[in-house]
């Protein structure tokens, strides 16, 4: 019986994993070692009766009650904070999802490859942050990571049996977002509830609002890189509406392998948990009749700055990854908060690259644990006074 684990597992990514996990036999079928989630105790309590788990673990030690509660007469042990997230990734399991939304997802995971396990990756802040200290580890224990973000996912699947040296281009999709036909003028003015309406994909707040600003389509071109080992040059974005094809590898021969799927999470999700092999999935199928017309276009740089930015945090180097990605957090955290408008997150990000990249020995330093964390502090404290500053001249 395989063993498993899901970090995250009140968030999309995570409710959609325990879904293929019930609808694969579950407690009958895995035997469910930890699952880990935030406020929504209900459902981390419902999910860990559901498939049996044996611990329970909310993020927060202000939840440990609620959860406790939720939890009496189960049997299954409790624990909150973030010394038990990394704890609970120290309990031996095969397969651990990490879902865990932003910065916070990288130590757990980091303690999972400690005991060789296979981690299904849906933590992009991971591979940006610290990508070669995430994938080094893997490597020096034998371990696996199996991405799932869809795009990557997408990938990895068309490089099945390829060789990446024979890769000329890769070319992820993105669906440009809430405010993809919006008039440029008019994005100034975009409010938080407009921001977080995707037109195909079913996600969280945060996901929704950075696919809107490409913020999120920016951490994946840097995965991209990181994963793959590909240069930068070589890593393309096409904005696609239907979000059909999620992504195309082009080889030196003028061959073109595409990757195409419903939008479904549980696509990406269900290779990862079934890997190597395919299972039938609960997923639509795809109807080309029916569908008709497929539409792709380059992405425009004055509406999508952060694709710009990408490309400066892949130039830098280092722990460029960190900087950027604790500054888009933060202006996100802003954003959502009503202090910053939305064309203003790219600014505050842009603004914190140019300063700690000015800045000797902040970005161009070993990459570890304690150096991504320390970056990633400083880069939120930076986007602070940014904020601030924008408050001010608002």
């Amino acid at each position: 019986m395989r063993r498993i684990s899901i970090f995250g597992a009140t968030g999309s990514i995570g409710v959609n994993t325990v879904d293929l996990l019930e609808r694969q036999g579950g407690a009958k079928a895995f035997d469910v070692v930890a699952l880990t989630g935030g406020r929504n105790i209900d459902r981390l309590a419902a999910q860990a009766r559901a498939l049996r788990a044996d611990l329970a673990v909310t993020c927060y030690p202000d939840c440990y009650a609620a959860l406790k509660e939720a939890l009496a007469g189960s049997g299954i042990e409790v624990a909150a904070g973030p010394e038990a997230l990394v704890a609970a990734a120290d309990r031996p399991a095969d397969w651990i999802m990490s879902a865990i939304v932003g910065v916070a997802g990288l130590q757990p995971g980091l303690r999972a490859l400690e005991h060789g396990t296979t981690l299904a990756l849906a933590n992009k802040e991971s591979l940006v942050t610290a990508g070669p200290l995430l994938l080094g580890q893997a490597a020096r224990k034998g371990a696996r990571v199996l991405p799932v973000d869809s795009e990557h996912s997408a990938v990895f699947q068309a490089l099945v049996g390829e060789d990446i040296a024979a890769v000329e281009k890769i070319t992820i999709t993105a669906s440009g977002g809430a405010f993809r036909d919006w008039p440029l003028e008019r994005l100034a003015t975009a409010t938080v509830k407009q921001a977080s309406t995707h037109p195909n994909w079913d996600m969280g707040q945060r996901i929704t609002i950075d696919s809107a600003s490409m913020f999120n389509k920016a951490l994946e071109v840097i995965e991209t890189k990181e994963y793959f080992g590909i240069d930068a040059q070589a890593i393309d974005v096409l904005v696609h509406p239907e979000s059909l094809v999620h992504a195309l590898v082009s080889f030196r021969d003028g061959a073109v392998m595409a990757h195409m799927g419903q939008p479904d999470m549980r696509h990406a999700i269900g290779y990862a948990l079934n890997w190597p092999d395919r299972q039938d999935l609960p997923v639509p199928r795809l109807d080309l009749a029916q569908i008709g017309q497929l539409r792709f276009s380059a992405p425009d740089p004055a509406r999508y700055p952060a694709l710009r930015l990408a490309c400066e945090v892949m130039r830098l180097g280092g722990l460029a990854g960190a900087a950027f990605n604790g500054a888009k957090e933060r202006a996100l955290d802003s954003f959502i908060a009503g202090e910053i408008g939305f064309l203003q997150m790219a600014e505050v990000v842009e603004a914190v690259l140019d300063r700690l990249s000015g800045e000797s020995g902040l970005i161009n330093v070993e990459i570890n644990l304690d150096n991504v964390t320390e970056v990633d502090h400083l880069a939120r404290r930076c986007a602070t006074e940014m904020i601030t500053a924008v408050r001010i001249k608002r």
